[in-house]
């Protein structure tokens, strides 16, 4: 379990995708979410024709997560602020405003510095962990993919700055806009993995001290110290 070797997992997937299912590059679209997407970075950025890439919370850097560096040191891990910049396919970033693990600010530092930039989807009062409950999570997704199929796969000198830009103005929005939150609210009929560890901690009955004032009584009358 270290950086290098996340590295190696996914170029393990992305060959066995090549070699043993014949997927081509302009098929492919990765999807990393939080420390994942230190290797989807990584190998997106050394893949010039990939359809997409997907960054679901993303950290700019496992340093930065702890500390607001102004710069990358050479013992840092997961330096996707230096590898985002290179990746030549469009870019989905999704980041919660409330996101009280990784920060909102690295997602939009890196949805600033994409190459080919496709319309963020920033939910208002989303988590690190729960933004699947938020219902227009999978509707912004859906769009990006059905999106991705529609066009073209870009060329390696492409240099397009937002490729959902068409779409933006037919449907009357500004391309400007895209810092305004998406209002939403979270489905209350999912269950999910956090809630029920949430509800199995949780007990009807009060907890009592170990020593508490009863059994310092009990203690004591055994002992023939009170009577």
């Amino acid at each position: 379990p270290s950086e290098y070797n996340t590295y190696a997992d996914i170029d393990a997937v992305y060959k066995c995708l090549k070699e043993q299912y014949g997927v081509k590059d302009e098929q492919l679209i990765l999807y990393g979410q939080s420390v994942g997407s230190g290797p989807t970075s990584d190998l997106a950025s050394r893949l010039p024709n990939l359809r997409g890439v997907v960054l679901h919370s993303p950290i700019l850097s496992g340093l930065r997560v702890l500390y607001p560096v102004k710069r990358t040191y050479w013992f840092d891990i997961y330096k996707n602020i230096d590898k985002v910049g290179a990746i030549n396919c469009p870019v989905l970033v999704i980041h919660g405003t409330a996101d009280d693990v990784v920060d909102w600010c690295h997602g939009k530092q890196l949805w600033e510095l994409c190459k080919v930039k496709y319309e963020p989807v920033w939910i208002k009062g989303g988590g690190h962990c729960n933004l699947e409950l938020y219902p227009d999570f999978i509707k912004k997704l859906k769009k990006f993919i059905q999106t991705l199929g529609k066009s073209k796969p870009l060329l390696n000198d492409s240099v397009a700055t937002s490729l959902d830009s068409d779409s933006k103005n037919k449907s009357g929005e500004s391309d400007n806009n895209t810092d305004t939150f998406v209002e939403l609210q979270p489905e209350v009929s999912r269950n999910s993995l956090d809630s029920r560890l949430d509800k199995s901690k949780k007990s009807t009955k009060p907890e009592k001290s170990r020593m508490s004032t009863d059994n310092v009584d009990w203690f004591r009358r055994r002992k023939g110290l009170i009577w």
